[in-house]
């Protein structure tokens, strides 16, 4: 089984790669999830409580705490999956990206989406989905957290770079390259 694990700054692309694996039927396992779920299971709202229930979880169970909640998802997926891949979104710590290097050792693959700040910040405004990225300086802060928690030297150890700055379809060409898969029928959605 290959395990492809994927990391970027909010906006990056990330989303779109998972929806580029799923289409070509690979299993993807959102990381976040783990954290919805566990709000939901101590009766919070995740839209308002995730980024704190994240750090409740790793003061509880340790750094990779939401890693190694992610890993009996991981198999899971694979077993029920029709192919040798899985996508797991959301890496964000060097810690989760050794928890999962020890599970799974050269079966690992880290990819890393890259987009600069401007881009990034218009594909976050264009969506919608948070209005408080469409502020520039909201996402200057939301980057800055997610480097503290370690993505930026996560970024740096990745395996696979993938540029995300042109065609939507150069992008999702890309990402079915490095997850050694087939062209599908055209995924809905708009840019990344």
């Amino acid at each position: 089984m290959n395990v492809y694990g994927t990391v970027g700054l909010p906006g990056s692309g990330k989303g779109e790669a998972a929806n580029v694996a799923a289409a070509a039927g690979v299993p993807v396992v959102v990381m976040g999830d783990v954290v919805r779920e566990e709000c939901r299971r101590r009766g919070l709202d995740p839209a308002e409580h995730h980024g704190r229930m994240a750090g409740t979880l790793r003061e509880e169970e340790g750094d990779d705490a939401i890693a190694a909640r992610t890993l009996p998802l991981i198999r899971e997926a694979a077993a029920d999956g029709d192919g040798d891949a899985v996508l797991v979104d959301g890496l964000r710590s060097t810690v989760e990206l050794e928890r999962f290097r020890e599970a799974f050792g050269d079966d690992f693959t880290l990819v890393a989406v890259h987009a600069p700040f401007e881009l990034r910040a218009e594909r976050l405004d264009d969506r919608g989905r948070d209005a408080s990225d469409a502020s520039l300086e909201a996402l200057r802060e939301r980057d800055e957290r997610e480097i503290a928690l370690g993505l930026g030297e996560t970024l740096e150890r990745a395996d696979v770079e993938v540029d995300n700055t042109g065609t939507l379809e150069a992008f999702r060409t890309r990402i079915r390259e490095v997850l050694g898969v087939e062209e599908v029928e055209e995924i809905g959605g708009d840019r990344p």
